[in-house]
């Protein structure tokens, strides 16, 4: 028969009611352990000291304690007892101060996750345990797609079991909603913020303030056998941007011989964005007998992030302009020259409009069934989807059509100091809506279709009908997965009970790539070549690039002059490839097969828990996409179609050696994996066909493009910790973690077969079909090792004086070293090499305050670069800090406010920028993004 071995400290949480987030199984368990227990034993609870935690901050930590403390794996997690009262309004910032976690911020919001060293395509987002879609081109889930307020809890998986759904080598993070019947009463509450940024608005149509609001209902029905959790969501978050953002910096040889480097030219802008979303999140949980408990939830989100961007492009030494030598200052030490200033240049006004839209639905229904005091049985259904398309328009503005017409000007730039940018100097009006008008300044334009259509070539206006452009990539994600499992329940003295199970999931994910270049309806040559004014019913103002030392420039409604056809639209993709290698189909089939032991033992009369399994994977993909190449200026495209399957073996075991009451020793050790990047995988390509001469391999076709053969990355990790939990409060840890990476992916030579792939140039099969294809490639391998050390310590642990203060800290040291199959030196993605973590607190009598600071050192990490496709840049580490203040009525014996509380945040509360550089030279700034503050208020009430 199943056993529960509860400990001292155990009994007391449950007394209390801090043990909240456990499973009807194990509710089951303890109700039978309490028949059981021996008369000594009951005695022995009746002598424990009861420790009553009953604010919300303080609360979710002795939860999230809990929850590490009891698990069977390495685990850390984020806990509340009510939906809605997570301690942050993000669950991405939530999850970024948990010890070996942190974020990288997207437009100023945490929300993509990095644990212990790896970026977030090498760990798994399962919502109430089943995996997820992601908005994004790949697998990294991108969480600020996921409100806080709907949720309960996270927990983050660092090591694996075999029963564990998901594969990661970085971990699995778990989002979970509430079980409305783990609670013993009915919950109504509404909780509101008011939002403001730091910057005022900075175009004259956004917005820098927000609403956020949150209605959540919990009941139980039909004598507790049934339960309701329901919360709808809807969030108005403004958010704005000062953005210094360079070409890049070119190379050239002075007159004296040395290396010098220069601005080649700027894109800074101010952005105004907001983000809505909206979200509905429904439990419904039914237990009619104590052996079958059945629940169905669902998560629906309708998200969109509108922005509005506007700046200047700068060009300068890839510009029009001539350098004057005798104005540039050089620094000595890089050779890089950090003021200069161009005569006779011509810029270019950008007005763009981008919305990144997405709609996710998650549907799942679990079944538990025991069968007896022996047998448990569980199957589980689930669907996950989403939707996303963004909708980026670029509109150009200048003082003339093409690079030799219009008003030029002198501009001389300097870059300031902390890596910030380039100030610059200007002597035109660029907020003159009589100078500046609607059209493209400089010939950008060279497309055979765009000068094809509007019969330029030959002519002085070639290349000059490129007027602005649209981004346009859809991204389309379905995953469905179907689970069963059973538990036997053991009475021997190594194992409690075996689990096995099969998993079957199916995923699809589209990607579709398109481009259209804009230009003004009335254009025509010769008749009409020149630019539009911008009507008058289409000007906002203007927008201050005092920050950059540009002054105002020309506002106007970009969406609006699209939208009411002032432009026509031409698609890229006639004459530009790049959109056939961004569009594809990839497609997995996974069969999953474990078998797990959980282990309840004793070693030199301490107790021995955790569990040992083989997880078995097969996974069959495919993926759908083009073979192309360029004939006569004109894109031909055949479709392809790549299939590959393999199988992994997946060993895992965790133990636990209690020592005593509060100190345990933790060992890990599993094989995980972590599959490729799904635009890595995908089968559209670039292909030649050389009837004439093989290449060095030997092979007529070449090819470079997706790689529909890669398989997964592998690693073999070990894990070592000490814990001591010493009060309900407080904890220390520490930690040593290694892993044995191999069969990485790195940029390489493979060979394809193109069997039945018509060579594009004639559209006739050729006779042979093997191709050597040049993109990524499974090989190479090294390892990565580091440690942690967490602490939370209530400073009532000093002095009765000190009741609710207390604090968290946490600090994580990586270190890898990694090779490509070329043995040359590789940096992981989303590496820092030190990660940092600080809560202080204060919690009592209604009165709570905290401030929050996360740090990172320097890693590489994804960004959306030209068309939306995935870009690696080096960012720069940095150190945030965030406050918040609030007061619950439950003890202010005002009536009639008993339910009420009152939360004042400030994020981001030292202004740390993003910044990017390009190459080693801190100097070369890429991105300096600055974001300012955020302020939020608001309140929360239970009815």
């Amino acid at each position: 028969m199943l056993t529960f071995k509860p400990s001292m400290l155990t009994l007391a949480l449950l007394s209390t009611g801090l043990v909240s987030q456990v499973t009807y199984a194990q509710q089951v368990d303890a109700q039978q352990d309490e028949q059981e227990q021996s008369a000594e034993q009951k005695e022995a609870q009746n002598d424990v000291e009861v420790i009553e935690v009953s604010s919300n901050f303080r609360r979710s930590v002795v939860e999230s304690i809990n929850t590490k403390r009891f698990s069977t794996s390495v685990v850390e997690s984020v806990s509340a007892e009510d939906i809605g009262k997570l301690p942050d309004s993000s669950i991405a910032e939530s999850i970024a101060r948990l010890p070996g976690l942190t974020a990288q911020r997207l437009d100023g919001r945490a929300s993509r996750v990095s644990v212990r060293g790896f970026s977030e395509n090498e760990s798994t987002t399962t919502f109430n345990g089943r995996q997820q879609v992601s908005i994004s081109d790949n697998r990294g889930v991108e969480f600020d797609i996921y409100p806080s307020e709907i949720m309960s809890g996270v927990t983050v998986y660092k090591t694996p079991s075999a029963s564990l759904s998901g594969e990661g080598i970085a971990g699995v993070i778990d989002l979970q909603t509430a079980r409305p019947l783990s609670k013993d009463e009915q919950v109504f509450r509404i909780n509101a913020q008011v939002e403001q940024t730091g910057f005022d608005k900075l175009n004259p149509d956004g917005e820098d303030q927000g609403l956020r609001g949150t209605v959540s209902y919990i009941d139980q029905f039909a004598d507790d056998t049934f339960g309701v959790a329901f919360a709808y969501t809807t969030m108005s978050s403004p958010n704005q941007e000062k953005r210094w953002n360079s070409w890049g910096y070119p190379e050239f040889t002075a007159e004296s011989g040395e290396t010098l480097s220069i601005l080649g030219g700027a894109k800074p802008y101010v952005r105004s964005s907001t983000l809505e979303r909206d979200s509905a999140m429904l439990v419904l949980e039914y237990a009619p007998s104590n052996s079958v408990n059945m629940t169905f939830d669902a998560l629906y989100v309708d998200f969109a992030d509108e922005k509005i961007l506007r700046g200047i492009e700068v060009p300068f030494a890839w510009g029009q302009g001539s350098i004057d030598p005798a104005t540039a200052t050089i620094d000595p030490e890089s050779g890089f020259v950090t003021s200069a200033i161009t005569e006779g240049q011509r810029v270019v006004l950008r007005n763009d409009f981008e919305e990144r839209s997405a709609e996710l639905s998650q549907f799942g229904y679990n079944l538990e069934y025991f069968l007896n005091d022996d047998w448990t049985l569980e199957f589980d259904v689930s669907r996950s989807a989403v939707e996303r398309q963004v909708w980026s328009i670029e509109s150009y503005a200048g003082t003339g059509r093409g690079d030799n017409n219009g008003i030029a000007d002198n501009i001389g730039y300097t870059f300031k100091p902390g890596n910030t940018g380039a100030q610059f100097t200007h002597q035109l009006d660029y907020s003159d809506f009589n100078l500046m008008q609607l059209g493209g300044p400089l010939s950008w334009g060279a497309s055979a279709a765009l000068n094809n259509e509007y019969g330029l070539v030959g002519t002085p206006y070639e290349n000059t009908a490129q007027d602005g452009f649209i981004n346009a990539p859809l991204v389309d994600d379905e995953l469905n997965t179907f689970k069963v499992d059973a538990t036997r329940a053991l009475n021997n003295a190594y194992f409690k009970s075996v689990e096995f199970g099969v998993t079957y999931r199916e995923r699809e994910k589209t990607k579709d790539s398109e481009g259209y270049y804009l230009t003004l309806a009335d254009f025509s040559y010769p008749d009409n070549v020149g630019l539009m004014a911008v009507p008058e019913e289409y000007r906002v103002g203007t927008a201050d690039l005092g920050f950059i030392g540009m002054g105002e420039m020309i506002a106007y409604d970009t969406r609006g002059l699209v939208a009411d056809g002032y432009y026509n639209l031409l698609r890229e993709s006639l004459t530009d490839p790049k959109h056939l290698t961004r569009s594809w189909t990839v497609q997995e089939d996974v069969t999953a097969a474990f078998v797990q032991g959980n282990i309840d033992a004793e070693l030199a009369g301490m107790p021995v828990t955790g569990n040992i399994g083989l997880r078995y994977v097969h996974t069959k993909q495919s993926s759908q996409g083009n073979a192309f190449n360029v004939v006569d200026g004109l894109v031909v495209a055949e479709p392809t179609d790549v299939s590959h399957s393999y199988g992994h073996v997946l060993p895992s075991l965790n133990l636990i050696l209690a020592i005593d009451e509060e100190q345990m020793l933790r060992f890990g050790a599993a094989k995980t994996i972590s599959r490729a990047r799904l635009d890595e995988m995908n089968a559209s390509i670039n292909a030649t066909y050389n009837a004439q001469q093989p290449d060095e391999n030997g092979n007529y076709w070449s090819v470079y493009g997706g790689n529909p053969n890669l398989e997964p990355k592998e690693a073999t990790g070990f894990d070592l910790s000490y814990e001591n939990y010493y009060t309900a409060e407080g904890y220390f840890s520490a930690a040593l973690f290694y892993k044995d990476l191999n069969e990485w992916i790195f940029d390489g030579n493979y060979e394809i077969d193109m069997t039945g792939v018509p060579d594009p140039s004639t559209g006739e099969i050729p006779p042979n079909s093997t191709a050597t294809g040049s993109g990524k490639i499974n090989g190479g391998g090294g390892q990565l090792w580091g440690y942690e050390l967490a602490l939370t310590l209530p400073f009532s642990e000093f002095s009765d004086a000190l009741e609710g203060f207390g604090f968290l800290a946490s600090y994580t040291g990586v270190e890898q070293d990694l090779e490509d199959p070329n043995g040359n030196d590789y940096e992981l993605p989303g590496l820092s090499d030190s990660i940092q973590s600080l809560t202080l607190y204060y919690e009592r009598y209604g009165f709570s305050a905290r401030t929050s600071m996360r740090k990172r050192s320097d890693f590489k990490g994804d960004i959306y670069g030209v068309g939306f496709a995935t870009q690696q840049v080096d960012i720069q580490g940095e150190t945030i800090w965030d406050a918040q203040f609030g007061y619950d009525f439950a003890e202010s014996g005002i009536k009639g406010l008993e339910k009420l509380q009152v939360t004042f945040q400030v994020q981001n509360i030292t202004e740390e920028p993003f910044i990017s550089l390009q190459g080693d030279n801190a100097l070369q700034v890429r991105d300096y993004q600055d974001y300012g503050r955020v302020f939020l208020l608001g309140f929360s009430y239970e009815l």
